[in-house]
């Protein structure tokens, strides 16, 4: 069994740039592990990346999978998907995805609620921004009473100071680059950092960034 980042309850850092790309089972598929416990059934996280004409068998997420599009088009039989999309294909759902142009997504699998259902699907054109702070802005993508799903935009010069989040945070660097000020270590472009603890580090921002993050799923609380 494979076994990358799979203790949840330890801090991790991935820069993901800096990772082989290793095969599918599926042609023209390819991935780069951030964290996985099991094998090709797997909890997972992962960059994963299609070339054009690239494309999976009809599959079933027995526990979900959410993925965010980095690069180029995302298809399957429910739509297409540009870059910046957010989909959420709950439990037990299926599909056969594809890419005619090629792209890259950032994606999570077996990690939702096994009573969730709803399916969610937000184009970059429906997402509604809103100000969190004078440099700083937030587009919620998914809320329940176990985690809260958001894409953070920072402007230059932004920071978020250290911070309580019950249950942790996940964060990936979409575009960009920010500094974990208590780490002193500088996360760039498509950079992975898990922490389980509540407490979290201040973030420095020089040049803006774009940041999707996780809070409140690595912990019972």
């Amino acid at each position: 069994m494979l076994a990358i980042n799979a203790d949840r309850a330890k801090a991790a850092v991935v820069h993901a740039h800096q990772l082989p790309w290793h095969t599918s089972p599926q042609a023209g598929v390819e991935r780069r592990m951030l964290e996985r416990i099991g094998d090709e059934v797997a909890v997972a996280t992962s960059i994963v990346r299609y070339a054009p004409g690239g494309r999976f068998d009809a599959h079933t997420h027995e526990l979900g999978e959410e993925f965010l599009v980095l690069e180029g088009t995302f298809c399957d039989e429910h739509g297409s998907y540009p870059t910046g999309t957010y989909v959420r294909n709950p439990p037990g759902s299926k599909h056969r995805p594809f890419s005619d142009e090629g792209c890259v997504i950032f994606v999570k699998l077996r990690q939702m609620h096994p009573k969730e259902t709803r399916r969610v699907a937000l184009l970059p054109n429906e997402m509604l921004w809103a100000p969190a702070t004078p440099r700083r802005q937030s587009t919620a993508l998914h809320e329940s009473t176990r985690e809260t799903v958001t894409l953070e935009l920072l402007a230059p010069g932004c920071t978020i100071p250290a911070r309580t989040t019950p249950g942790g945070e996940e964060m990936f660097v979409v575009d960009g680059a920010v500094q974990l000020q208590d780490r002193r270590e500088g996360l760039g472009p498509w950079s992975w950092f898990r922490n389980p603890e509540d407490a979290q580090p201040a973030l420095a921002c020089e040049d803006g960034a774009l940041l999707w993050i996780k809070r409140g799923h690595l912990r019972a609380r």
